[in-house]
């Protein structure tokens, strides 16, 4: 990973495997995987935080110095590399098993307040959302249409790339930033319980995040319900913005500001 990725890379335990590697989840294999492309960095807390963002204290994670961290990595590069095979990221709505099992989250594209195209439904365990792919498949941002689009949005949309790789794993719902752009975070797990402050995570290009923690999240239902500024809470709800940060402290208060960000509507059943 230091070689072919993050020169700045200190410890293993910044790295997490993708779920995307056949070897994701098989303990004590026969062999290790030791291709870089199939492995992110965990976004740990930023330092010192940006001004749109408080940072929550987590005891899964031990504070990880991202400082003047450099990357030096683009998709094209992970496409061509050994073991990397398009088909890897398969369409979720069309598979052939898809109809077998039920979804586990549907996703909405949003352009500022106007939802465009419909909800994608998710059946398998991963999807990949992003704007053009040559090759490969699942949620494509570029093929939706709506009339009248900003500028902004036009050079939000051009920005998407090869977008986020969604995933359902044991611990929880995670989000790997495939593109060349920062992306935003918002989820309940990820704000602090009984606290009105917004909190936005950044996620740089090739960092992964938890994005939703299924146990915290149980414990939250039996927290009292707040009255959010930006719309209703929804407890099963994660908020995705492409490029634009939001939050207190930020240009953009709400999310509906952003020109381009997804809303992932979980199952409530796991």
């Amino acid at each position: 990973g230091k070689l072919f990725r993050w020169p700045d890379l200190q410890h293993p335990a910044e790295l997490k495997p993708l779920c995307e590697c056949q070897s994701f989840g098989v303990a004590d294999g026969p062999t290790v995987c030791c291709n870089p492309y199939h492995f992110s960095r965990l976004c740990g807390p930023e330092s010192p935080p940006p001004p749109y963002s408080r940072l929550s204290p987590n005891d899964e994670q031990k504070p990880l110095d991202l400082s003047d961290s450099t990357l030096s990595y683009t998709e094209t590069e992970a496409t061509n590399s050994p073991n990397v095979t398009p088909g890897d990221f398969s369409d979720a709505s069309t598979s052939p098993d898809a109809v077998k099992r039920s979804h586990w989250c549907n996703v909405a594209y949003w352009e500022h307040r106007t939802r465009v195209g419909r909800l994608y439904t998710v059946y398998e365990q991963s999807v990949s959302i992003f704007y053009d792919l040559p090759q490969g498949n699942g949620f494509c941002l570029g093929q939706l249409n709506l009339d009248n689009r900003s500028e902004t949005v036009r050079r939000t949309r051009s920005k998407i790339g090869y977008g986020i790789l969604l995933s359902k794993e044991p611990d929880g719902v995670w989000a790997y930033n495939r593109s060349e752009h920062p992306i935003f975070v918002n989820s309940p797990t990820l704000d602090i319980p009984n606290c009105r402050t917004l909190i936005v995570r950044k996620v740089m290009p090739g960092y992964s995040i938890k994005v939703f923690d299924y146990e915290k999240s149980c414990l939250l239902q039996h927290t009292a319900e707040l009255d959010y500024a930006d719309g209703p809470y929804d407890p099963n709800s994660v908020r995705i913005s492409f490029a634009k940060g939001w939050g207190p402290c930020y240009s953009r208060q709400f999310i509906t500001s952003c020109p381009c960000w997804l809303e992932i509507l979980l199952s409530s059943s796991r």
